[in-house]
């Protein structure tokens, strides 16, 4: 893609797809003389978190905001670690808590996740949770 702006949207147009169960954002942006640096980040740190909220699909963030190149090579996995990878563990950890908390009967609907589960306001109620012993206080 041809920058980092683009980021947003094509992480928006792969989640929409609902083809995946997250989407890993990578990139890098180097500070300049100009404010134009700050603006690139701020946009697209607020779009790929809009993404994901609006399209219920996690969005594991891997954009490194640096200074120089040196410190972007060593934050890409020389002396700081690599943060492309931390991402992506993060968006499969992410993807497995999805699927455990909402399960494949969730649905995307407009804006808003939208269950398929029985609600508080259907005629079919909800299966209850087995209890569990409650600990006496002592």
């Amino acid at each position: 893609m041809p920058g980092a702006f683009e980021i947003p949207l094509a992480a928006r147009k792969l989640a929409e797809t609902g083809k995946y169960d997250a989407i890993l954002c990578l990139g890098c942006l180097l500070r300049g003389d100009t404010a134009h640096y700050d603006v690139i980040v701020n946009e697209v740190t607020r779009g790929i978190g809009q993404s994901a909220q609006e399209t219920g699909v996690p969005h594991a963030f891997g954009v490194l905001t640096c200074e120089t190149l040196e410190q972007a090579i060593d934050r890409a996995g020389l002396k700081m670690g690599n943060k492309g990878l931390e991402a992506a563990l993060a968006a499969v950890e992410m993807a497995n808590l999805t699927k455990a908390v909402v399960g494949r009967s969730s649905l995307v609907v407009g804006r808003r996740a939208v269950s398929s589960q029985p609600s508080a306001f259907s005629k079919t109620p909800k299966p209850s949770l087995p209890s569990r012993p409650r600990k006496r206080p002592r």
